[in-house]
């Protein structure tokens, strides 16, 4: 795990909010204060929609951000700074295997519970931080380390700058 402070908040914000940079993730949960602190569960609710509809995605188990960021952008933006916000990403389980892959890893991939992003503003700072789950015990930290690297690589691809936070 990682802790990474943004240096600059509003182009990370330009990506979060308004591009399809982080539509690859899938949110697990979040919450935004402004006047009032809206919360987020990022279950996929799988009877709002018809059965025989397509395109409903049915074998997910969250939400993807791309349906909702627009929906978190209207309560975002305004003439003032929230108070805070915080939002837990996870990589979807079908990009798994290719993550591993890309990394060299032999892990299975259904020995891996998560692989989460963490993005948290509070204070006028913005912190994301690494984290990985494990379904069964293992001293071998390389999906870790594997993690922590693709999200520092992932950040300097979208132009955003980043330090480890202490």
């Amino acid at each position: 795990m990682i802790a990474l402070h943004i240096l600059d908040t509003k182009e990370f914000m330009k990506h979060f909010l308004l591009s399809k940079t982080f539509d690859r993730f899938n949110l697990s949960e979040g919450s935004v204060t402004t006047f009032c602190t809206f919360s987020i569960d990022g279950t996929w609710q799988r009877d709002f929609y018809d059965p025989d509809a397509e395109n409903v995605l049915y074998d997910k188990n969250l939400t993807p951000w791309s349906l909702l960021r627009e929906h978190c952008f209207s309560i975002i933006r305004g003439k003032h700074t929230p108070l805070a916000f915080k939002f837990v990403f996870v990589l979807p389980d079908e990009m798994l295997p290719e993550f591993l892959s890309s990394n060299g890893l032999t892990t299975d991939p259904d020995e891996i519970g998560g692989l989460f992003l963490n993005i948290q503003f509070r204070n006028k700072k913005l912190l994301l931080t690494t984290g990985t789950a494990l379904r069964t015990f293992t001293l071998d930290r390389s999906v870790d380390t594997a993690w922590d690297v693709y999200v520092q690589g992932f950040l300097r691809k979208c132009g955003v700058a980043a330090e480890t936070a202490e």
